[in-house]
């Protein structure tokens, strides 16, 4: 598809003015050929590789920033789930892995690497839970890893004994770094429908059906989509509202192509693809929430907020999907509630409930994310979010996904800061009543009808 930088040029109002901006270039590395017995080779051969691949990632891309004009927020990497390649490791301990990783990370000044990953939908094999076991400790001793875990697939059904150990590994995470808050664990996130070319942290993974090495481009643009729904006025019907965003949308997937596209071929590398999220960032103006707000809701959370997220994840796709040819990832918008400072807001004004929220997964981008509970809250009610989440994907077909952070010491309406693209929000209420037992009897939920489709 031939694309003109003119078409760039168009933008740029939506740069300066509505906070437009890539949100990362994702290089993904195969690392099956790192695999091998002795987990110290292991961790040194895939730290060298990241190297060598991504050894050129970060100047490439702030020289097309530079050249188009549009700002490259994060540079970073997806390697293959780590459950694979240490299966052979003759030992229970994969945290040198992890090191080796976020070390590579912070010497070429990648932002995050993504892949301590796991894919557990319907057994656990030894290297999958040793895997798990091995996450708390592998996200308290970096800075720039990212874990994930996939519990459940339309196809497969639910894991729940899978789901009653990441309860426990969130907890533990958090645990081990109360002095941040829980931090570690807005680095991990548990996936239903896990996508495997997906560019956005922390679920980024390089996948089965990847190549060698590839990039992707995650897109943002929620501040360029609230300014086009503004300038409409109030009078306007929602079919009209919809054909603005997806005129918008094209727009700014082109522009995100060119960029991905250039960085790909300074870098000698195939260009992969391009996921069209709305990507919020805690900046006053780059809100989803702020775009529901003004499509005629007073709060997000009010009545008529799933209803007009709706509207938006699909207008997005519209729009985006007549833009490029290779559209991936998860695609539409993401609801993250620290990371979005109206969305964070509004929970905190009691407007936006962790029920509500979960209301919107079923017609958004991914999941819970980004979400803030009470300390003292148990593993086994952790699980049982995710279990409910998981649920949401499997039925639906769709991805779903929980990033929740049960911040040590917190209380229901403390607010909690992470800063930088992380932001801050309340801590949130959580439902107490207990399914402990639900979550103990284990087992596999069986995948429904709608997973019988071939």
């Amino acid at each position: 598809m031939a694309i003109g930088s003119e078409e760039i040029f168009e933008t740029l109002g939506m740069i300066h003015a509505q906070k437009l901006d890539i949100r990362t270039v994702t290089m993904g590395i195969d690392l099956h050929d790192c695999a091998g017995s002795d987990v110290k080779r292991v961790a040194q051969k895939a730290s060298d590789k990241v190297m060598r691949q991504a050894e050129r990632l970060v100047s490439v891309a702030e020289e097309v920033a530079q050249e188009y004009g549009i700002p490259i927020i994060n540079k970073r990497v997806s390697v293959t789930p780590v459950s694979w390649i240490a299966a052979a490791c003759d030992t229970t301990d994969y945290v040198p892995i992890a090191l080796a990783l976020d070390r590579a990370a912070r010497e070429l000044g990648i932002d995050f690497i993504g892949g301590f990953s796991a894919l557990v939908q319907k057994d656990l094999s030894r290297a999958s839970a040793t895997l798990i076991r091995c996450i708390p400790r592998a996200l308290a001793e970096t800075s720039r890893l990212c874990a994930s875990v996939n519990v459940g697939t339309t196809k497969a059904g639910i894991n729940m004994d899978a789901i009653a150990l990441m309860g426990q590994a969130m907890k533990e995470a958090a645990d081990l770094t109360a002095d941040s808050a829980g931090s570690a664990c807005a680095r991990l996130v548990v996936f239903c429908n896990a996508v495997e070319d997906n560019p956005f942290m922390a679920g980024a993974f390089c996948g089965a059906g990847e190549g060698d090495c590839s990039l992707s481009v995650g897109i943002s643009g929620p501040g360029t989509i609230r300014a086009a729904v503004q300038a409409l006025g109030r009078d306007l019907d929602l079919q009209t509202v919809s054909e603005e965003i997806k005129r918008v949308a094209f727009k700014i997937t082109r522009a995100g192509e060119l960029v991905g596209r250039k960085c790909a071929a300074k870098l000698g590398v195939p260009f992969n693809i391009i996921d069209l999220s709305l990507a919020p960032t805690p900046a006053p103006g780059d809100s989803v929430g702020d775009i529901l707000e003004a499509l005629g809701l007073d709060h997000v959370g009010g009545p008529g907020t799933t209803a007009a997220l709706a509207l938006l994840n699909d207008a997005v796709k519209r729009g985006g999907a007549m833009a490029t040819s290779h559209a991936g990832g998860m695609s539409g918008a993401f609801i993250p509630v620290s990371e979005d400072a109206t969305m964070a807001l509004r929970a905190a004004e009691g407007y936006l409930t962790i029920e509500k929220l979960e209301a919107m997964t079923a017609v958004c981008s991914v999941g819970l994310d980004m979400i803030i509970v009470p300390g003292d809250t148990t593993p086994e009610t952790l699980s049982g979010i995710i279990a409910d989440e998981a649920a949401i994907g499997m039925i639906n077909k769709k991805t779903t996904a929980v990033r929740i952070i049960p911040a040590p010491g917190r209380k229901v309406g403390d607010f909690v800061d992470f800063g930088g693209l992380l932001g801050g929000g309340p801590v949130m209420r959580v439902n107490t009543s207990s399914c402990a037992l639900f979550v103990r009897r284990g087992g596999r939920i069986p995948a429904p009808l709608q997973g019988l489709s071939n």
